[in-house]
């Protein structure tokens, strides 16, 4: 990525574990600027809802509001 892609590319990292990744990633594309790379986390999103959902006894589409970082 560093060598060729421009500067102003947007990288969307989606292999788990994501966040490490584009970690990674951003670490091997220095000229890049870390804001331009994110990661897919909706694994984790769902995996969260649904033990909220466990722990307070309620159906997972009744939780509401969940963000994961």
């Amino acid at each position: 990525l560093d060598k060729v892609a421009r500067r102003d590319v947007k990288v969307l990292v989606v292999g788990n574990p994501a966040n490490t990744n584009a970690l990674i990633c951003s670490k091997y594309a220095p000229s890049i600027p870390k804001e331009n790379f994110t990661a897919m986390t909706r694994l984790d999103q769902n995996r969260a809802l649904s033990q909220v959902a466990v722990k307070i006894g309620v159906p997972v589409q009744n939780v509401k509001n969940v963000i994961i970082w």
